[in-house]
């Protein structure tokens, strides 16, 4: 298990920000456990977000947070080749919840991205995948996709609201969210 301090990352992200708007994306992994990572992400435009991720033999289940926005899930696979942005439906089980219906997800490139909603059903679905042990992927007529190993997703959950909070305190060096 690897952690850092999200302050030390904010700083190292600091000295890596993008001089030109061309610029490419920088990060900075502050969590890492079996497969998972979570990460500070710094955009183009030095928009702060944290990330949770998964990642196995080409397939990724990330989730991206940033204080003030919702949470974003996005599912990546270089297998995939959907082009244009157009839309679909999906739908996922974690363990042995119920089943989830993604419905309208951006289909673009190699990800199927989905803005979870607000509120408890957003909070429960991050429950289910702290608490799960799996999720599995399927396309919209019930065939299967993918399916990603949680193990190790309660601490990464945790290490991406420690985050989420850090950056809502700007960053603070007198506090470590990860102590």
């Amino acid at each position: 298990m690897k952690s850092i301090s999200c302050a030390v990352a904010l700083s190292a992200l600091s000295a890596l920000a993008p001089a030109r708007a061309d610029a490419a994306i920088t990060s900075k992994v502050i969590y890492s456990y079996r497969d998972w990572e979570v990460r500070l992400v710094n955009y183009d435009n030095r928009n702060l977000r944290c990330q949770a991720r998964v990642s196995r033999n080409g397939y990724s289940f990330s989730l991206y947070a940033s204080p003030g926005s919702g949470v974003r899930m996005q599912f990546y696979s270089t297998g995939w080749a959907f082009g244009d942005p157009h839309r679909g439906n999906l739908k996922l089980r974690i363990g042995g919840y119920p089943s989830w219906r993604l419905s309208n997800a951006e289909l673009y490139k190699h990800s199927v991205l989905f803005n979870l909603p607000g509120g408890s059903k957003g909070s429960k679905f991050l429950m289910e995948v702290s608490n799960g042990s799996t999720l599995t992927l399927y396309n919209d007529r019930g065939s299967h996709v993918h399916t990603y190993s949680l193990s190790g997703s309660r601490a990464s959950m945790d290490a991406l609201i420690k985050c989420v909070r850090a950056l809502r305190q700007g960053g603070s060096r007198s506090s470590n969210p990860f102590d």
